[in-house]
C-alpha cells in the first residue's frame, strides 16, 4: 500500500523495481562494506593490490547474492510465488551493492600509475568508499526533498561511520 503520488515499496522500504528510482540503500551499504573490507584487509600477500581488488569485488558479489536470497526468503514468507521476472528485478535492485565496490577496486588497480604503494592504494580505496557513502546518502535525502539540516545531518552521520572505519584501519595496521 502506498500513499498517493508515492512509488511502490518493497518490505525493506526500497522503491519497487521498474519505478526508475536509484537504490541509494544498496549504494550506501555497498560503500560502507567496501570501506570495511579495505580496513580489515592485510597487505602481506605476494600480490597485495590484486588480492585487494579481488577481495572487494568478491565481497560485493557475495553480499549482493545474500541480499538477493534474503529478498526471496521474504517473498516466500509472504506466500508469494517467485517468478523469473521478480528474480531479475531483485538482482537488479540489489546490484548497487556490487557497483559500490567497483570504484574502490579500480582505484587500487590504477594506484601504481599514481605512484602509490600497497598501503597508499588501500588508503585511496577507503577514502573513495567513504566519499561514495557520504555522497550516496546525501543524494538520497536531497532526492526526496529533505531540508538542508537533514542533508547535513545525514552527511555528518555517514562521515562519522566512515571515520569509525578509518579508525579501525589505523588500529589494524601492522
Amino acid at each position: 500500500m502506498t500513499a498517493a503520488g508515492s512509488s511502490p515499496r518493497d518490505l525493506t522500504g526500497r522503491e519497487a523495481p521498474g519505478t526508475g528510482r536509484a537504490n541509494y540503500t544498496g549504494a550506501v551499504y555497498g560503500s560502507l562494506l567496501a570501506a570495511s573490507v579495505v580496513a580489515g584487509a592485510g597487505s602481506a600477500g605476494p600480490y597485495p593490490r590484486l588480492e585487494l581488488v579481488l577481495l572487494l569485488i568478491c565481497t560485493g558479489l557475495v553480499f549482493w547474492a545474500a541480499h538477493v536470497y534474503a529478498g526471496f526468503v521474504g517473498d516466500r514468507l509472504r506466500a508469494q510465488k517467485v517468478t523469473w521476472r521478480e528474480i531479475r528485478q531483485v538482482c537488479v535492485r540489489e546490484w548497487p551493492i556490487v557497483q559500490a565496490a567497483l570504484l574502490p577496486a579500480a582505484s587500487v588497480a590504477v594506484s601504481p600509475l599514481l605512484g602509490l604503494g600497497p598501503e597508499g592504494a588501500a588508503w585511496l580505496a577507503v577514502s573513495i568508499a567513504v566519499a561514495q557513502q557520504v555522497g550516496w546518502a546525501s543524494a538520497a535525502v536531497i532526492r526526496v526533498g529533505a531540508s538542508r539540516w537533514a542533508v547535513v545531518s545525514v552527511g555528518i552521520v555517514n562521515m562519522a561511520l566512515g571515520l569509525v572505519i578509518v579508525a579501525a584501519k589505523v588500529a589494524l595496521q601492522h
